[in-house]
């Protein structure tokens, strides 16, 4: 059980910092990123956490 709260936890700050570049990342003027293959990347990267992230909820609330 203490295993599965440090992957939690760890996968929270990925998902936060991804989040936050991508926010950064993003030209709401022109409505694009400004590096698109590193947004794709990050972008992939970000929503995997946010999948471990509900997985790993949806399992907790089961037991």
């Amino acid at each position: 059980m203490k295993n599965k709260k440090n992957l939690s936890f760890t996968f929270i700050i990925i998902a936060v910092i991804l989040g936050v570049t991508l926010y950064k990342q993003f030209d709401f003027e022109n409505m694009k990123f400004e590096k698109t293959g590193l947004a794709i990347v990050y972008l992939i990267g970000f929503a995997i956490s946010i999948f471990v992230l509900i997985k790993n909820y949806r399992n907790r609330a089961a037991k």
